[in-house]
């Protein structure tokens, strides 16, 4: 019960730190306007409008006693009574008196006028209406074959020290507010700016210099990435240049080999070792490839549909049927994708009679689905083929022209673009490539 009532109140929350910040400072001076409003309008406003309005209607059930008393000269009353009271006294002669009024149940105002006049005069004795006038209350009570009508000012019934007061307390509220969205704005600033370069870091776009920002935490997180940064970089760095010394080195003795096979005169002995030192190149450097050249090319914008339809133009084969999402734009490195592209319909063809190719967009991510009728690969290997130099059959006879580089090629450029490759089996039960993108 208590798990399903935490995960439900982590789901309502703001998954963002601004807002989640905006909350931790916007909820207790809401609560706290609240309360101070309730109980201002509780303690202040409606019990002193409530006093006000009773010594109101006291006054006119006064003024009606008095008016009742044969002693007194009916005119002076009501011009005492308008002198003195404030109020604005006219007798009508009516006898079909209509006690129906529209009263707002939301007005305390209202409220309270009902229930006083209720109390001295009973239920079908008055009327008012106020809203009729801009600052004077229409209050009208019924008197022998007629009603008298009081134009009372509103000031009477209301302090209009109240509406300062309630200005005064939300406004510093909203005040305070935005201050603390500006403040909050440039704390969560340094967090996104680090996010947006380990992205791309990740991504393995180049990043100029970082300067870290902000609080002190983010500030040392911000070094620490930069140092991860500067460290991963120089061992890439080292990474090339020894795997560029290798290169040199191995291939001055693969030069003597293949002169020293020239002289042998056993043609067969001859054309096994040339067969091999051959493979041995195509390894090497398949291999520099695959561990190199995802560092040396640079980002660009390009249309990823041109590119995917250039490529299946050169192979001008009729068994490759294509459904394009037109003008699909990425930023990452071309050759790259072209590369990974041209080793995935490489392995179809060479394994399949036919291969079909989609390009699809969905809100900010691109998907390449690449698939064919041809054996396949076993489930249970789908994760063995992207290592390197993993063949599933190496009694196949074009095992030699492939050194198992091919689909680990293919997902190292996918991965350093951000994005995954997986494997299942496709529609025509053959073999299904299925590439994710961000855009």
């Amino acid at each position: 019960m208590f798990y399903g009532l935490s995960k439900l109140i982590k789901n309502l929350l703001p998954k963002r730190l601004f807002y989640r910040a905006l909350l931790i400072v916007a909820v207790p001076v809401i609560v706290l306007q609240l309360i101070i409003t309730i109980v201002f309008f509780d303690s202040l406003w409606i019990k002193t409008n409530k006093g006000m309005t009773r010594a109101l209607v006291n006054e006119i059930k006064t003024f009606i006693e008095v008016y009742n008393n044969d002693k007194y000269d009916k005119t002076e009353i009501k011009n005492y009574f308008s002198i003195y009271q404030d109020l604005n006294i006219d007798y009508i002669e009516d006898k079909n008196f209509e006690y129906i009024y529209n009263e707002r149940w939301f007005s305390p105002i209202d409220r309270t006028l009902r229930r006083e006049l209720k109390s001295r005069f009973g239920s079908n004795e008055f009327w008012f209406n106020t809203t009729g006038y801009k600052e004077l209350i229409d209050l009208r009570i019924k008197y022998k074959s007629g009603y008298f009508k009081f134009l009372v000012p509103k000031d009477r019934l209301s302090s209009s020290s109240a509406r300062i007061f309630g200005l005064w307390i939300t406004l510093p509220a909203f005040i305070m507010v935005i201050i603390s969205l500006i403040f909050l704005k440039n704390q969560t600033k340094p967090i996104t700016a680090l996010a947006k370069a380990a992205e791309r870091f990740g991504k393995g776009e180049e990043i100029e210099e970082f300067k870290p920002s902000g609080a002190a935490e983010i500030r040392q997180a911000g070094l620490e990435f930069d140092r991860m940064r500067k460290r991963i970089i120089r061992h890439l760095n080292q990474r090339s240049e020894m795997l560029s010394g290798i290169s040199h080195d191995l291939r001055t003795p693969l030069t003597r080999m293949k002169l020293q096979t020239a002289f042998i005169k056993d043609e067969d002995i001859s054309s096994k070792l040339t067969e091999d030192i051959n493979e041995m190149e195509k390894m090497l450097k398949e291999y520099l490839q695959f561990a190199s050249s995802s560092y040396k090319e640079k980002d660009e914008l390009f249309n990823l549909s041109e590119l995917i339809e250039e490529i299946i133009k050169k192979y001008d084969n009729k068994n490759i049927s294509k459904r394009l999402f037109p003008r699909v734009y990425l930023n990452g490195r071309k050759n790259l994708i072209k590369r990974c592209i041209n080793n995935l319909i490489d392995n179809s063809i060479k394994y399949a009679n036919k291969v079909n190719i989609e390009l699809s967009k969905k809100n900010t991510n691109l998907f390449i689905n690449i698939e064919d009728d041809g054996p396949g690969i076993p489930e249970k290997e789908y994760d063995n083929v992207f290592k390197p130099f993993y063949k599933i059959d190496k009694s196949r006879a074009d095992s030699k022209s492939s050194v198992g580089l091919g689909l680990s090629i293919a997902s190292d450029i996918i991965r350093s673009h951000g994005g995954n490759i997986k494997l299942e089996k496709s529609s025509l039960n053959g073999l299904s490539v299925k590439i994710f993108l961000p855009v």
